[in-house]
Order: C-alpha cells, then structure tokens, then sequence
C-alpha cells in the first residue's frame, strides 16, 4: 500500500510541474465533443404534463409573506423592527386583497408581499379572524397577477387529486401534490377552549411556510387554505390540514367589508366555559344561558337556564340537535350554524327537561 501511495504522489507531483511548463508545452489533447442534454418532455394529456400545466398557471397568483415586529428599547424608544416570520398567501382579487392564516401575521406589525416576478409591497391588515385561522391583507401595484378562483362550497371527494404551492421553511414556491386524505377533521384552535371544524386533511406535503397557501384541485381551484400540520418531529408526517372553500367564502368577504367576522346566531346565548362543564357532568347538547328580547327564540318560548344562588346551572332548554343533525357539545351547535348564511331557517331541537323534546323553525341572524 505505501508504494502505491507514493507513485500516486509522484504522478501528482509530475502533472503538477508538466502544467507550470518546465518540462516543455504541455500535450494538446483534442476532447469528444460533450453529448447533447437530454431534454424530457412531459407526453402530451399526461398526469405530469397537467401537473406542469397547472403549476406554471397559478403560480404567479401565490405570494410569499414575511413579518417584522417594532422593539423597543429599555426607555421605551423605537429600537426597529425585528423579522418575525414567513408564510404564504394568495391573490383573492384584482384589488390586491390577498389572502392567508390570522397566524401567520399573529403579533406583527409590519408585513411584506412579495411576488413571484420578484416585486415586493408593503402590505396593510385588512381584518382577521382567530376563530377560522384566517386574515386578509391589501396591497397596492400594478400589473397584479391574475387572483385564483375559489371551488364551489361542496368537499371534494375523499381520494381527489390535490396539489399545495407555497414557501416551506423559505423555499420560495414551492409545489407539492397528493390526495384528499379526510374530511371532517377538528384541531383546537388559537382561541381557548375553541375547535376548528370540517378541515380537509391532505397527504400534500405541507410543512412550517406553507400556511396561507392555497390547496388547489385539478382544474386549479383553490378547495382549501394551508393552515396546519400533524407532526411529531416538526416536518411533514403527510398528514396536513386545510380549511374549506365553503369557510373561505363566508369568512373572507366579511373581513374585506367590515375588518372582522362575527359566527351567525339564533338569538340565543351561551358559554363555552358553562357548557363544558355541564357536558363533563353527562348532559349532551348546548345549554341556553338567555334569549335575546324581541327574536323568535323568545316568542317561541325559548326558557333560558337559572343560575343558582350557590353557582350551580339548572338547565332550562338544551339544543341537542340542529337542521336533525345531533348537537353534543357547543362546539357541535356553532360549527354548524356557521355553514348557514343569515337570513336562513333552520330546524332546532330542544330538549326541554324530562326527557320531552320539541323542534322549533328560527332564523339565522347576524352576530353583534
């Protein structure tokens, strides 16, 4: 072995001199020209020529978002802004309103937009909701990609082809793709003791950067907003989840016209805290603390729980199932009575103590 080294390190050192020239011009020896690259095109009608297709048409429509926050210093002077995060979002219209997660811009107070032609804008909060995950931002600029198109209010099939663009750990536009897993998921949201319902589950790789960003089906329809993972280590386990399109399009519009959303009500009052507590003891339903004065609950004959000198809850009536879908908590009740719009009429059983039950026709109205 140590002779072999040794005449490597003699080759070496021979080419090394042959190069400097002292043992005359070196040898000109003439190459093969490189062979051509080769250049795979994607067949025709193929799942992979869709795929390519439908990318380079959304795309541009995806933005990256990054937060700063204002320090201050110890006597209470500007000190700058400091970066906060990123995430992602997308174009919802031609008037630069773009749309991701309330936790993507959670505690900032400055954000960036940046485009993928490479223009950035300086960003202005437009309103947000906790309670869905979801925000709206303003940008002003012209030549503005063209806004995605929201899918229909009804789920996708479970097994539906899917594919996420956004900007995983920084890794601008990124595009990933896999399948409706669920439907129907809950996670806890950002508010205590509050659940997200009917999220879209996917096994799209969606990771930490991916939130805002659109979840598109195969003609390019955005069918959901990237909002959060399932996983132990912190990186896609394959089990990402999405809220829907039918949320999307009654949150949204609210937040662009009045900077907030406030869930549809029946005229009746409940706690969250109360209601769990009542639900732990074996009581199922949601249990009515007061009716509004004037609304057709009241006029139905709606009777609201007593609060008992010693702070106990006797239960007056309980919605236990609503449109003939059971209701065993409040979460069950406000998850539902948000997939109505205002101005509906909704079937609402009570139980009203002794085991009766009555059902009462009222109408969805506008939270205050």
């Amino acid at each position: 072995m140590a002779v072999i080294v040794a005449l490597a390190l003699g080759l070496g050192i021979g080419i090394g001199f042959a190069g400097a020239g002292l043992f005359g011009p070196p040898a000109i020896v003439s190459a093969p020209p490189a062979p051509a690259p080769s250049i795979t095109v994607a067949p025709e009608g193929s799942d992979e020529a869709a795929t390519i297709d439908l990318f380079g048409a959304t795309r541009d429509s995806v933005v990256a978002i990054s937060t700063s926050a204002a320090q201050r210093d110890l006597f209470g002077r500007s000190a700058g802004e400091v970066p906060l995060g990123t995430g992602s979002g997308w174009l919802w219209d031609a008037q630069g309103h773009v749309v991701t997660n309330a936790h993507v811009i959670e505690g900032a107070t400055a954000a960036s937009v940046q485009l993928a032609d490479g223009r950035a804008f300086d960003a202005r909060l437009v309103g947000a909701d906790r309670l869905h995950d979801l925000a709206v931002l303003l940008i002003e600029g012209e030549e503005l990609p063209a806004p995605l198109q929201l899918a229909a209010p009804e789920p996708p099939l479970v097994g539906s082809r899917v594919l996420a663009i956004g900007n995983p750990f920084g890794l601008d536009w990124t595009l990933t793709t896999g399948i409706v897993s669920a439907l129907e998921r809950e996670l806890p949201g950002d508010q205590s003791g509050s659940i997200r319902q009917g999220l879209i589950q996917t096994d799209a790789a969606i990771n930490p950067g991916n939130s805002g960003g659109p979840l598109l089906n195969s003609t390019g329809q955005v069918i959901g907003v990237n909002t959060a993972i399932y996983s132990p280590s912190g990186g896609s386990a394959g089990i990402g989840f999405a809220i829907p399109a039918a949320t999307v399009a009654r949150v949204v519009p609210e937040l662009i016209r009045s900077g907030r959303y406030t869930p549809p009500t029946l005229g009746l009052v409940f706690d969250p805290r109360i209601n769990a507590a009542i639900n732990r003891q074996g009581l199922p339903g949601a249990v009515v603390l007061d009716v509004d004065r004037g609304s057709e609950a009241a006029r139905a004959g709606v009777e609201p729980a007593d609060l008992l000198r010693d702070g106990r809850v006797r239960p007056g009536h309980v919605v236990t199932a609503l449109e003939g879908e059971p209701v065993a908590t409040l979460d069950d009740l406000l998850g539902a009575l948000d997939r109505h719009a205002v101005g509906d009429r909704v079937a609402v059983t009570f139980d009203t103590g002794g085991g009766e039950e009555r059902t009462v026709d009222l109408p969805v109205l506008a939270g205050s």
